[in-house]
């Protein structure tokens, strides 16, 4: 009914409130609510009627709408309780992964059992979804309710037992993980209990129109600071800066003001504040002054900004720099779950969303999966230029020996997504590294014979350049020795080879630990003849 109300009503007097999604109430009352859909493209505000056969009743300017609970959420004190909704398991946590992630991801559950999902938006950010056996046209074959909230409700709601999967845009704290151990709840970062299904980076957005295409940390601070208010100080046209901002109390404003500012945030009042990404994103795209910040998957038309640090890397904001975490502004996307009450119909959904299976729905919802993606190196990209014009400044010297391997080699390979990081003073991989390395084998197992694979070892600067060099050259023949161990007799058709370059070609600054962990890497080359 929406979509058809859309296409009738376009070139009307309406028509513009329509183009954006926004159908508003004749005047404001007691009973007002909005209806949002996942995807933005519904934004509904108007007075409460009543909730009848899985329909929202609205009054608004365009007469009294109906519009099917599975296409939207309610939000405002007249929206009816559903809370009572039962379900077979309880999903709790994160919004963003609530709202964007698990619509689709549990659309492609179904489908991976050969069922279909049907999907009912019950209110107040509750998700239902029903899985119905034979494509459809069978029996119920389990039921999964959604609650879309904040991250803490994720581990507060595994430590009541209230929901038996947790999702969260960050990762558990130390106090919550005791906590719920405490409580029997098992370990949490065990790789049976956390589980990262998807990275997420969150993009600097403006108006298309904008031509301030790149930004550094420093102008950044200025301008969510209240220091620089005008687009002609960074590089733009004589415009006042509208800056938008989430909620204080949500996980984005958090993740992405500390990150300008640590701990001292300043006191600093925006121009607006938005209340999720949809809104945020439908914002900066209509206001041609507007700067703000949203998750990969609700940029929608609004303009993404290349982010540039303090030493003078620029990374974009697109799914290879997500995927290898070299992109400053990035976050990975959990599910959590108890050791001591796992049903089998919550791992099951819990096996689907961390396989390659779950890839392309999880693309789909506009977040970032897992998958391995592929892209070609040679002397023109961006950190071999960096490298040639360090090694000018160098004279003939050990250093610049190294840096001049690393260009010679780098040119016969591309690079693959993948990237191993290891946990800080260990010579462990990190929480991720042994899913990748699943990955990894599957994918290797599929290219031609005769495919060179070069697992390539990098370091921070702590220590002296010799010694790294070492420690890079060492770590990477650790993780080829785990990829084989791991892969036994599937890729007798590759031939593994390592190298290592110190601390030449850093992906981040050395001057932070986050900035170090993300220079400690192995990275993995693929000969350019096997492309698949």
């Amino acid at each position: 009914m929406v979509n058809r109300l859309f296409n009738m009503l376009k070139t009307t007097s309406a028509g513009a409130a329509l183009a954006t999604g926004m159908i508003f109430a004749t005047a404001a009352s007691a009973d007002q609510v909005t209806l949002k859909s996942a995807d933005g493209t519904i934004n509904l505000i108007g007075e409460f009627i009543d909730y009848k056969d899985d329909n929202f009743i609205l009054r608004t300017a365009l007469g009294d709408l109906r519009i099917s609970a599975s296409r939207v959420r309610c939000e405002g004190a007249a929206c009816p309780d559903l809370d009572t909704v039962v379900a077979d398991v309880a999903i709790a946590g994160s919004d963003a992964i609530g709202l964007g992630m698990m619509p689709l991801l549990m659309t492609g559950f179904a489908a991976s059992m050969d069922a279909d999902a049907e999907i009912t938006n019950t209110g107040k950010g509750q998700t239902l979804a029903t899985l119905i056996g034979d494509g459809g046209f069978g029996d119920e074959i389990g039921s999964y309710l959604v609650s879309a909230t904040t991250d803490s409700d994720a581990f507060e709601a595994l430590l009541s037992g209230s929901a038996a999967v947790g999702m969260s845009s960050r990762r558990i704290t130390k106090d919550e993980a005791r906590a719920l151990r405490a409580d029997g709840a098992g370990n949490m970062i065990s790789p049976e209990q956390e589980r990262i299904v998807a990275v997420d980076s969150m993009v600097i957005v403006t108006h298309p129109s904008n031509d301030v295409d790149e930004l550094t940390v420093e102008q950044l601070r200025g301008v969510f600071s209240g220091q620089i208010r005008n687009w002609s100080q960074l590089g733009g046209a004589n415009r006042e800066i509208n800056v938008v901002v989430p909620e204080k109390d949500t996980a984005s404003y958090e993740f992405f003001m500390s990150y300008l500012f640590d701990e001292e945030k300043p006191n600093f009042l925006p121009q607006a504040i938005a209340k999720d990404d949809q809104e945020m994103s439908n914002v900066v795209f209509l206001d041609r002054n507007a700067i703000g910040f949203v998750g990969y998957a609700f940029q929608r038309g609004a303009k993404g900004v290349t982010l540039v640090n303090e030493c003078g890397i620029a990374t974009q904001p697109d799914a290879f720099s997500a995927k290898t975490e070299e992109y400053a502004l990035n976050r990975r996307m959990y599910l959590y779950n108890r050791s001591d009450n796992l049903d089998e119909q919550s791992r099951s959904l819990l096996e689907f969303a961390v396989s390659n299976e779950a890839d392309g729905v999880i693309a789909k919802s506009g977040f970032i999966d897992l998958g391995i993606e592929r892209r070609a190196q040679d002397l023109t990209d961006a950190r071999a230029v960096a490298l040639a014009q360090e090694i000018s400044a160098y004279d003939a010297n050990f250093e610049a020996d190294v840096m001049r391997d690393m260009l010679s080699v780098m040119g016969e390979y591309d690079r693959l997504s993948t990237t191993f990081r290891f946990r800080t003073g260990s010579a462990k991989l990190d929480e991720r590294g042994k899913a990748d390395m699943a990955r990894l084998v599957d994918y290797l197992e599929g290219v031609p014979s005769g495919t060179e694979v070069k697992f390539v070892g990098f370091t921070d600067s702590v220590g002296s350049f010799d010694g790294n060099r070492r420690l890079s050259v060492g770590r990477a023949a650790s993780i080829l020795e785990e990829v084989r161990d791991m892969a036994g007799d599937r890729l007798g058709h590759v031939a593994l080879k390592t190298a290592g370059f110190g601390e030449v070609a850093p992906s981040a600054c050395n001057v932070s630990e986050r900035g170090k962990s993300i220079n400690r890497r192995v990275e993995v080359w693929i000969s350019k003849d096997s492309a698949t």
